[in-house]
């Protein structure tokens, strides 16, 4: 029996190929997903280890600024001393780092990325952890001269000589660059600038007494930890201290966000090349053993028992999945060494030299490629087994083509019902978490009921979208349509493939179309003001960014925005970490606010506070409550509630009750902020186009900031989203590949399947082309059946989806019709494409070796 499987394999290898295919895709992404993440992790590791010094003191941390203030924390730069007289010191220096700055060429270029890197500035002193070294010209000497790190200074053409522009928080300052420093280590795509230790305290933190953190050099023999305790003694509370291994920690945290995103990614493209893989492997199994019924009958003539059978399949299977494992293992180390190379577009260096590959990837490779081709490849083994000894005696067809289907419907009805039911309850869900667990479990129902009860649909489905045929195309579309009609099994498992892949972006476009014109609706709803200045990417921006905006304004109104990070102390006890926003009073021209109690005036008071009625309303806050609020950096405040909203809108991440007073009481309990937007109105009976042109002129040495009016603002939304649209389309298109492959497979099969009937029809008289148009009209109403199931499903997808969106204030509802026509005729298309190598290899045939065929 072994030797007969090896032989059977062999013999199909053609046949499954395709499946292979769907297995090696499986696996690359997933191989591909692990070996790119372990790579970076090892990388920036090995980095932030080697850079990081013994011991860093900074500044007491409170909590993550989501909305970042623009606040920079310090520390007293004579802390220094203090720490360089504690026993085990061996040597102290004072970092005066900022992120997140911008530096300009004297065209007002951005010398910094633009792709999302950090532009960093910092003071220049050299230690064996520096990671950079000065490779030509010479270090800053004092203010106005800098460094530039050397793939900043040849990506933007920067040479010794140049001047450069850096706005810092305190303000904008021009420098000589005096030299260029080339990385040591990784360079993990930021833009260094380095000037000299008192000029840096100066320009990027506003003085020379402060410090952003103090970095200790521990004497030989003296462990980090107890460095760390001895220096934690001598300085007592209000600072954080961290050795060079909780340093390292803390960095690869903060980049594990980025490699979350990118693994996630990478392991949803997995999992829809497995679940798509599924039903080609399932559907090939399934055919391959209905062609084999008289050869399988014969073994058990023979003597083979139905366990032999069975195991007889299952290592079929078997080495199928060994080879699309290791093809697939192969082709993930390819991806990965292409994401590394993407990444070096984007500035992240990364050597393929230095790639990881763990012992947890090809085990977590061969675990998908066999597992899933084992689990596909279970149910046709049973049926194989299940073969009687008399069916060698009797041309059999295909495997269970005239069974009922009572037990699909009935099976495939309750999951179908108990799907219903659970996206009903998410549509009238009232919190956000309950809502969305019953929207997976609704989803995850609907979609195994659409399979399994998908043959139940195939005849009247299909005889709608064939109706035409016999009109149009005459004997050769009904013959078509009947193929089609042969076997419900084989045509819903077929059509499932493409089913998922279009369900998925069906909902998925009704979800980002709905949010998009949700945020339209809110921006005309709530945003008054002619103009709005803000940075590219929502980071805060100089003083003197908003006073060039007063100066152009010309007796319009300027309104700033700026964040502040807090917590807050609600009477019910819970202490929730947010950010509250602050705006000068005259907020109410700039913007439509909605209150269900209060007024603009009473929540921008002195010391009041507004916030959003439902938050206020599960925290039992009400008008009048007084609120412990404990500010970033340590400041206490009491602040009294003074009106609450109804805006119905949704929140930004890091916004949570939608929390918001007076510009001075930010101001008292946090100087030093920077505003994040400044709305702009017109003086009354300006004009408004002269005004941007003036808004634009002086902001043009602020490359940062871009002046957007409302349509601007929702194009910006817009383009947002398109992001998430942009990863929903590449799942569509690895799903298009994968059900392409179905497709073809199964008519390739079934080509193979109908041999002698295609022999008998040639004999009667039809043509070789009207036997292609018969199995490409089979294959396109195959395909458009797969995709009427799928934007059906898509559709009661994203309509539950956009009911939890509507609980975070997203209350609008767009379906993108042209997407979906667009889906439909693209169906089409699929199944033209599918159909060519079938239907060129059926015209191809000889008559009468055709109906000769066994």
């Amino acid at each position: 029996m072994l030797r007969a499987s090896l032989r059977s394999f062999l013999a199909h290898k053609g046949r499954l190929l395709l499946s292979a295919l769907a297995v090696l895709l499986s696996v690359a992404f997933v191989s591909g997903s692990l070996i790119f993440s372990d790579t970076v992790t090892r990388t920036f590791d090995r980095l932030f280890a080697s850079t990081s010094a013994d011991v860093t003191v900074g500044p007491a941390e409170d909590f993550a600024e989501t909305l970042p203030s623009g606040v920079v924390p310090t520390v007293p730069a004579d802390l220094a001393d203090r720490v360089g007289a504690v026993p085990g010191v061996a040597g102290v220096h004072v970092d005066a780092t900022v992120e997140n700055v911008t530096v300009v060429d004297s065209a007002n270029e951005p010398v910094g990325p633009t792709t999302g890197g950090p532009t960093i500035a910092a003071n220049w002193y050299v230690t064996p952890r520096t990671p950079v070294k000065l490779t030509s010209g010479r270090e800053p000497a004092g203010p106005g001269e800098a460094l530039l790190d050397r793939d900043t200074a040849d990506k933007r053409k920067v040479r010794i000589g140049d001047t450069l522009t850096v706005l810092a928080p305190p303000g904008s300052f021009r420098v000589r660059v005096t030299g260029i420093a080339t990385f040591t280590t990784t360079n993990p795509g930021a833009a260094l600038v380095f000037l000299e230790t008192s000029a840096a305290q100066r320009q990027l933190l506003g003085g020379a007494d402060r410090a952003s953190a103090i970095a200790v050099d521990a004497a030989p023999g003296v462990p980090d930890a107890e460095l760390k305790a001895r220096i934690a003694a001598a300085l007592g509370p209000g600072y954080e201290l961290r050795t060079a291994a909780e340093q390292a920690k803390s960095a690869a945290a903060q980049l594990g966000g980025f490699l979350s995103v990118v693994k996630y990614v990478m392991l949803g493209f997995a999992g829809v090349a497995v679940l798509v893989g599924i039903f080609l492997i399932v559907n090939t199994f399934s055919m391959l053993i209905a062609q084999r019924t008289r050869e399988l009958g014969l073994l058990r003539a023979l003597g083979a028992d139905r366990r032999q059978v069975r195991r007889s399949v299952l290592t079929e299977a078997l080495l199928l999945g060994l080879t699309g494992s290791t093809l697939g293992l192969a082709a993930g180390i390819g991806l990965a060494a292409a994401l590394m190379e993407l990444m070096g577009l984007a500035g992240m260096n990364l050597s393929a030299a230095e790639m990881a590959i763990g012992w947890g990837t090809p085990m977590a490779a061969y675990a998908v490629g066999l597992g899933v081709t084992l689990v596909a490849a279970y149910l046709p083994a049973r049926r194989a087994a299940a073969v009687s000894p008399m069916a060698a005696l009797a041309d059999a067809e295909v495997s269970g083509q005239g069974k009922p289907l009572t037990v699909r419907g009935t099976v495939g009805g309750l999951l179908g019902a108990a799907g219903i039911a659970a996206l009903a309850g998410c549509a009238a869900g009232t919190r956000t978490a309950s809502a969305s667990a019953l929207l997976g479990l609704g989803v995850v129902l609907t979609l195994v009921a659409m399979v399994v009860a998908g043959p139940l649909l195939v005849r009247p489905v299909v005889r709608v979208l064939g109706g035409a045929f016999p009109r149009v195309f005459g004997a050769v579309g009904r013959l078509s349509r009947r193929n089609a009609l042969r076997n419900p099994r084989r045509t819903g498992a077929t059509a499932s493939a493409l089913m998922v892949g279009l369900a998925l972006v069906s909902g998925l476009s009704v979800a980002s179309s709905s949010m998009a014109a949700s945020f339209d609706a809110q921006i005309d709803r709530t945003l008054g003001a002619d103009y709005v200045v803000q940075n590219a990417n929502f980071m805060p921006f100089p003083a003197e960014v908003t006073q060039a905006v007063r100066r152009s304004a010309q007796g319009g109104l300027v309104v700033r925005q700026r964040f502040a990070p807090l917590r807050v102390s609600a009477p019910d006890g819970a202490r929730i970490e947010t950010s509250a926003a602050g705006y000068d009073p005259e907020l109410d021209e700039v913007a439509h606010v909605t209150y269900a109690e209060g007024a603009t005036p009473a929540a921008l008071g002195a010391d009041r506070i507004g916030m959003d009625r439902d938050f206020a309303v599960s925290h039992g806050i009400r008008v009048g409550t007084v609120l412990p609020v404990l500010f970033a950096g340590g400041r206490q405040a009491s602040l009294t509630v003074g009106a609450l909203t109804d805006m119905d809108a949704p929140q930004a991440p890091g916004a949570e009750g939608g929390l918001f007073m007076g510009m001075g009481t930010l101001e008292s309990y946090l100087p030093g902020g920077q505003d994040a937007a400044v709305y702009v109105n017109g003086a009354r009976g300006g004009d408004v186009a002269a005004l941007r042109e003036r808004l634009e002129t002086a902001l043009a040495g602020y490359p940062q900031v871009q002046v957007r009016n409302q349509a601007d603002y929702k194009e910006l939304i817009r383009g947002q989203i398109s992001v998430m649209l942009m990863l929903v389309y590449g799942l569509l298109a690895l799903a298009i590949i994968i059900a392409v492959l179905g497709v073809v497979n199964t008519l390739a099969l079934s080509v193979v399947e109908r041999t002698r009937e295609i022999g008998l029809l040639r004999a009667v008289g039809l043509s070789r082309a009207q036997l292609r148009r018969m199995i490409h009209l089979e294959s396109v109403v195959i395909a458009v059946f797969g995709a009427v199931l799928g934007l059906g499903l898509g559709l009661v997808w994203g309509l539950a989806m956009q009911q939890v969106l509507e609980l975070q204030g997203m209350t609008a509802l767009e379906i993108p019709w042209p997407v979906m026509g667009a889906v439909v005729a693209g169906s089409v298309v699929v199944g033209l494409a599918a159909a060519v190598l079938p239907a060129l290899r059926a015209a191809r045939m000889n008559v009468l070796a055709a109906i000769a065929h066994e």
